[in-house]
């Protein structure tokens, strides 16, 4: 459940963090800004991620956004924390251009880091009954219905 649980939040990370880096490098943004980007939109794809499956099965918005965030916050910011630093810490990753393999190697990169440190993090919170454990009921039983 924990691999299932950060394999779920590295697909919604990934999504919103590659939007993020490709629009701050096609757009010639600052490190900075690219990053601050990369990061708002990892939230928002990461939360919308376990988002959809509560609403899906009508729990109400508000409600379905507290378990959210409650579940997913710290798997998220461990992720966005570790994939930011390795591409901030590899010479050139955030200078390599869109069309350069090295730009695209370092976010795989980074985000393969990300994964094996936001893994343990969600095994304790599983452990605990927190993190992922307070919406895989609705998760699981929205994968039985397609």
């Amino acid at each position: 459940m924990a691999l299932s649980a950060t394999l779920h939040c590295l697909l919604g990370c990934s999504i919103g963090e590659v939007a993020g880096m490709i629009l701050g490098v096609w757009l010639g943004l600052s490190v900075i800004a690219t990053i601050a980007i990369s990061i708002v939109l990892a939230f928002i794809s990461g939360y919308s991620l376990s988002l959809l499956p509560l609403v899906r099965n009508n729990i109400p918005l508000a409600s379905a956004m507290k378990l959210v965030l409650a579940a997913d916050t710290l798997s998220i910011l461990t992720m966005e924390i570790v994939d930011n630093a390795v591409i901030i810490v590899l010479p050139g990753a955030m200078s390599a251009g869109l069309t350069d393999l090295y730009f695209w190697a370092t976010l795989a990169l980074s985000l393969f880091v990300a994964f094996w440190v936001a893994f343990p993090v969600n095994r304790y919170l599983l452990s605990k009954g927190k993190g992922h454990a307070l919406i895989h009921g609705y998760h699981s039983s929205s994968h039985h219905s397609h």
